[in-house]
């Protein structure tokens, strides 16, 4: 774990992630992407627009190794983080504040661990407002919607895609 003013001299990793759903629940795609850099995308035959919000996330982060800059149009995976909603999920038994157990939280308690693991400041959220002309979060989408529809993932290098256009 690097030491606390280590952190602002070390460079983070930014990816954009989002996740997809055709009906909620119905067949979804997640994805996530580095700017000039790698992407993926994955697909699940019957989810919701939330499973796959945060499995954009823990994918990301499963492929991402150092400091890392998650940018998610998700309230739901940025708000986890920031208001430290898995705080009170781990001190009341994952039980959310109604007392019912955490939705998703076979996916919340790995995404959380990762980013415990990693140590304090390692891994940070940031929303930004989606469908708002973002290239990064636009192609995320684009990868997360093409993946719903056809139940396919891809892996791939920004950079070859943009070398293209």
């Amino acid at each position: 774990m690097p030491a606390a003013g280590m952190l602002e001299t070390m460079t983070r990793t930014v990816v954009y992630t989002d996740g997809a759903c055709r009906g909620n629940p119905g067949p979804g795609g997640w994805a996530w992407a580095v700017e000039d850099g790698p992407y993926a995308s994955g697909a699940d035959p019957q989810t919701t627009n939330q499973r796959m919000e945060v499995t954009a996330a823990r994918e990301a982060l499963a492929a991402i190794e150092g400091p890392v800059e998650v940018v998610s149009d998700s309230n739901y995976v940025v708000r986890c983080f920031h208001d430290s909603w898995w705080r009170g999920w781990e001190r009341r038994g994952w039980r959310n504040s109604r007392g019912d157990a955490v939705a998703n939280q076979d996916l919340w308690r790995p995404l959380v661990a990762e980013v415990l693991d990693r140590g304090p400041g390692v891994v940070v959220f940031r929303w930004v407002k989606g469908h708002s002309g973002d290239p990064m979060n636009d192609l995320v989408d684009r990868l997360a919607t093409a993946a719903a529809d056809a139940q396919i993932g891809e892996r791939g290098d920004n950079r070859v895609m943009h070398n293209q256009g």
